[in-house]
């Protein structure tokens, strides 16, 4: 079902299921590092699993208006490395849907950690459409009763409409050869990361440790023992991504930090200089789009609110997320020579469906007494 076909799909859910509906090194390098650090650690917590505020533009918690005749009021809510590439494609979509309905748009922004986000929304922030890092994030709004199940299957990708890697940030000229995941799990490389039960990029990276493994011909139990190998390595769990990456080069502890390309990226676009490698075999790591159904019934915008998920899907819109440092959701856009020169290609990618989706991940990996924590309790011995 398309997404502009929705309304036909509603009405006759209600008709037929209408309970269904309401349910609910050197002194230079350490001074470079500490200057990147300016410019990762506030993006780098957007992908955090909690404890970072909202930062919100627009006041987006007021009431939103109904949509009227001539203009229409819309609540994106966001995880905070995509405000840039927003505050570009906003404008561009405004004009549009002017053009095509005589309608003005009015955007209330809000950007902050994808996990702190995801409560927001859930605990009343009425957002119209969720943007965040992990569809894990998004699951919860819909176990929450705001969004319907299916919301993957009604726009392109499964709904996935930014990407990234893992990439390795090492000290600067690499002193420790870092070429590949298994130099992480020799006895002389410290890692930096933050902690999987508590931050959501940690969780990027653990999977992206063990898609290593698994993508190699191993089995789970090479898997764990790599990873555990990896995990010995760190001498401290940061309770968020900011925390990594100011332990790394605020702190100059660790040889290596896991972090995303996109914050590579974006980085070098301020200006600093980062050594780092985007591994070959590697983990796309996918940032879902959804409507937020409950909301938009309530505010008679879901009209524009699907207008806009699937602005999100064109070139125009996807060239803007591939300047800020994310691949693109779009293939014709993936195939331009903007995003194959910057986009270095990766031979082995792994996807989170290969592990059962977010909700298996979580029950195998990061759940109370799942393998995550069997890891630790190893380490501690």
């Amino acid at each position: 079902m398309s997404l502009w076909q929705r309304p036909l799909k509603r009405l006759q859910a209600i008709a037929e299921h209408r309970t269904y509906r309401f349910r609910l090194n050197s002194l230079k390098g350490f001074v470079s590092l500490f200057l990147v650090a300016t410019v990762l650690s506030v993006a780098l917590a957007a992908c955090s699993g909690g404890n970072e505020s909202n930062s919100s533009t627009q006041n987006p918690t007021a009431s939103p208006v109904a949509a009227s005749k001539d203009n229409v009021e819309l609540t994106l809510v966001s995880f905070a490395v995509t405000k840039a590439a927003h505050e570009a494609i906003i404008p561009k979509f405004v004009e549009q849907w002017k053009k095509d309905h005589n309608q003005t748009v009015v955007f209330k922004q809000s950007y902050g950690g994808s996990g702190s986000q995801t409560r927001a929304v859930i605990d009343g922030l009425e957002a119209d459409v969720v943007h965040l890092a992990l569809a894990g994030d998004t699951s919860k709004i819909e176990k929450a009763g705001l969004i319907e199940p299916g919301w993957e299957k009604e726009v392109p990708n499964n709904g996935i409409v930014s990407k990234s890697v893992a990439a390795l940030i090492t000290r600067s000229g690499n002193p420790k050869g870092i070429k590949t995941w298994e130099d992480l799990a020799t006895g002389d490389v410290k890692m930096i990361t933050a902690d999987p039960k508590t931050s959501g990029i940690a969780r990027w990276n653990f999977l992206a440790l063990w898609n290593s493994v698994i993508k190699t011909g191993g089995d789970d139990a090479k898997a764990i023992e790599f990873v555990t190998k990896v995990y010995n390595n760190v001498p401290i769990l940061t309770k968020d991504a900011r925390e990594a990456t100011d332990a790394f080069a605020k702190q100059g502890q660790g040889d290596v930090l896991i972090n995303y390309e996109n914050e590579v990226i974006l980085a070098q676009q301020k200006g600093e200089k980062v050594d780092y490698i985007i591994p070959d075999v590697n983990i796309s790591i996918d940032n879902p789009i959804a409507v937020v159904d409950k909301n938009v019934d309530k505010h008679g915008n879901r009209e524009v609110a699907e207008g806009f998920v699937k602005y999100l899907y064109t070139p125009e819109a996807q060239q803007e997320f591939v300047k800020l440092g994310f691949r693109p959701g779009n293939e014709e856009v993936a195939q331009t020579k903007e995003a194959t020169d910057k986009f270095p290609k990766v031979k082995t990618l792994g996807i989170v469906a290969d592990f059962g989706g977010w909700e298996a991940i979580d029950k195998k990996f990061f759940a109370d007494g799942a393998i995550f924590d069997k890891i630790q309790a190893q380490k501690k011995r």
